[in-house]
């Protein structure tokens, strides 16, 4: 079972990225111009969404151009204006006889603590991720839509680390299934292989990680509210060349969610916008449900790879320096 850091072996799938570091926001692009067969499904207490409620497999469009991913909170759904006007430039879209509609469902996640909060992704942003994209390596980490992704701030954003863009792909004989993920959580990161936190809310102290579930176990036994800030949401993309109808990527983002599960805890939260679409774009035979199992295990490495590839931004410790 190869693992690469590329779409090559998805083609007609490209990602791209637009960044500003200073103001510690971007938004990300998964193209698929020709169109790819899609399905979501939301778990998050606290959503911000373009477009998906016509991802309902009961609903008419069969097929979407393009996922926006973007932060900026509810302003950074302008970022999928943009990807439109790149998508219909290039002639691409819902063919409705007097124009081709580009079919673009886009999700927001909440980074305005970091950096500046009135700098946000726009339609230029939007359109100049479009620019950027590439079936090449993909760039993990501050980069799109994790650039001011954090994670562990359940006792307040001032004990939070640095999250972050992570990318995970497994080839199996000539099935594929890869997963890109915005690591902005709420919780703690665990490897679900040893158990270690690998960032989360930071120790007081200076060293180390508190346990989310004693956290939560003592707030619910002086009933106080156990979360320290409402600037949550992890979100992402599973890709499979696997040929799969609205109901089975449907299925495949719900049991993707589960990678949520093994690698975040709490995760799902009141105050988390937790969402995973999925994208099917070839003609490989293969069974939804097992396509769903193993896009857990892709989502969760995902997740750490998002978490190890963070850099210390505006003064928010990284993983990797932080012990």
């Amino acid at each position: 079972m190869a693992e690469q850091n590329t779409l090559e072996n998805l083609p007609g799938i490209t990602i791209g990225h637009w960044t500003d570091l200073d103001a510690a926001t971007g938004c990300t692009v998964i193209l698929c111009p020709e169109g790819a067969v899609a399905g979501v499904d939301v778990r998050g207490g606290a959503p911000g969404t373009r477009e998906t409620d016509l991802l309902d497999p009961v609903c008419l469009v069969e097929k979407v151009h393009a996922i926006c991913l973007a932060g900026g909170s509810a302003f950074g759904l302008a970022a999928a204006d943009g990807v439109m006007q790149w998508l219909e430039k290039g002639g691409h879209g819902f063919d409705v006889l007097v124009a081709r509609v580009p079919i673009v469902p886009a999700a927001i996640l909440f980074d305005l603590l970091v950096g500046r909060a009135d700098v946000r992704p726009d339609a230029a942003a939007g359109y100049a991720a479009c620019e950027a994209a590439t079936a090449g390596a993909v760039a993990q980490g501050n980069v799109g839509a994790g650039t001011g992704a954090t994670v562990g701030k359940m006792l307040g954003f001032e004990l939070a680390m640095k999250g972050g863009i992570g990318f995970a792909s497994r080839t199996i004989g000539a099935t594929v299934i890869a997963a890109l993920v915005v690591v902005n959580a709420a919780g703690n990161i665990v490897d679900p292989a040893t158990g270690q936190i690998v960032a989360g809310v930071r120790n007081s102290s200076g060293a180390g990680f508190v346990d989310t579930t004693q956290v939560l176990e003592q707030r619910l036994l002086h009933a106080m509210n156990p979360w320290g800030g409402r600037s949550n949401t992890t979100l992402a993309v599973v890709l499979t060349n696997v040929a799969l109808s609205k109901v089975g990527c449907t299925k495949v983002a719900q049991m993707a969610h589960d990678g949520f599960a093994r690698a975040i805890h709490p995760v799902h939260t009141a105050v988390d916008g937790d969402i995973v679409f999925a994208l099917s774009h070839g003609e490989q035979t293969g069974d939804a449900g097992i396509v769903g199992a193993l896009a857990a295990e892709v989502v969760a490495k995902a997740v750490l790879a998002g978490v190890r590839a963070a850099e210390t931004l505006h003064g928010i410790p990284a993983s990797k320096d932080w012990r």
